[in-house]
């Protein structure tokens, strides 16, 4: 998962997880504009059918434009999971709504079973394209202390706000780049760096962003964040995007490819 845009109307959630949209709006583009340019033949040809019209940045977004519909209230808590410091997913205790972690191991399965209708697989594809994108912005692996980073209000270049939304889009927002020209700026992988980060899986990439906790935490007693936090940190929004987006091509490779 969205570091990056504007908020559509706020969710309350339990401690650990997020209000906000995961990567914002230009985040999650980003992420599915990256994916875009390593799939496999196979895998375009089946995306395309499948989507239609829509390229995977624009349908990166659909799973928030959904939570006005009370129809997919049962999604609300797939945005986030909460592993406190010091302990892995296993020994948590799982939200009986379903979590991050376990709502993209039941879609990857499903997707790869091949048994859903056409409009069941269209859903799922863009739910998956969306959580690849969650699950990388480091505060949508919350620690259970502060509603991942929600509650933690700063100022950005003194302006009122939280740290998650500093993730979400203000760090994002500030570069005044189009989702295009964003990630034409950050997407310039090594082969070697899109095989290692391909060669893993969900878990891995949330002991990832748990990793990243002390960076994020990383704050000034005042609270006042602006060009010293951003540059600290650039390179991990940077990095986080693009590992997204090729692991979000890679997914799709295997499922379809």
């Amino acid at each position: 998962m969205i570091l990056i845009f504007t908020l559509a109307a706020l969710l309350i959630f339990p401690s650990g997880t997020d209000n906000t949209k995961l990567w914002g709006q230009n985040g999650h583009r980003i992420v599915g504009d990256i994916a875009a340019d390593y799939l496999s033949p196979k895998a375009r040809r089946a995306v395309d059918r499948i989507l239609g019209p829509t390229s995977i940045a624009i349908a990166s977004t659909w799973m928030d434009r959904i939570k006005a519909n009370p129809d997919y209230d049962y999604t609300h808590d797939w945005h986030w999971v909460t592993i406190p410091d010091g302990m892995t997913y296993e020994e948590t205790e799982k939200n009986p709504n379903g979590d991050l972690i376990k709502s993209l191991r039941t879609i990857i399965s499903d997707l790869k079973s091949g048994d859903l209708s056409k409009e069941e697989e269209a859903k799922k594809l863009k739910m998956l394209i969306h959580l690849v994108g969650d699950i990388h912005q480091p505060l949508h692996v919350g620690n259970g202390k502060d509603r991942g980073g929600n509650s933690t209000k700063v100022e950005w270049f003194y302006r009122n706000s939280n740290l998650h939304r500093v993730w979400d889009s203000d760090m994002i927002d500030s570069r005044q780049l189009s989702y295009t020209e964003f990630s034409d700026a950050v997407n310039h992988p090594t082969k070697q760096q899109i095989k290692t980060w391909q060669d893993s899986n969900v878990l891995d990439w949330a002991y990832e962003s748990m990793e990243l906790r002390d960076e994020v935490y990383d704050l000034p007693k005042d609270h006042q964040l602006g060009y010293q936090y951003q540059y600290k940190n650039r390179d991990i929004l940077d990095r986080q995007l693009l590992k997204s987006g090729v692991r979000l091509a890679g997914v799709l490779n295997d499922i379809y490819g």
